[in-house]
């Protein structure tokens, strides 16, 4: 899956950076759609098009990681804070 669908994504992301970002949410949807096949496979195909079909007019959009516990830097820095305050 991840092998099949990565190439696409990659060649979509190429020919539309010449154009202004217009995704309403951070990552872009086509970033997503790459993190979430690469790290969940057919399970990430799912949550992409889940994503795709939010991203609409009537959508607010915001920050929406793939997995919030990995990439989002605050939460890292959450979880670094407890691990030492653990000690």
């Amino acid at each position: 899956m991840k092998i099949i669908l990565t190439p696409f994504i990659k060649l979509y992301q190429f020919f539309s950076s010449s154009t202004a970002p217009r995704c309403k949410y951070y990552p872009s949807c086509s970033t997503y759609a790459l993190t979430a096949v690469k790290r969940h496979g057919a399970k990430g195909v799912v949550m992409a098009a889940w994503r795709i079909l939010r991203c609409n007019p009537w959508s607010l959009g915001g920050v929406d990681y793939v997995d919030e516990e990995i990439d989002c830097a605050d939460a890292v820095k959450a979880r670094k804070n407890q691990l030492v305050g653990a000690k």
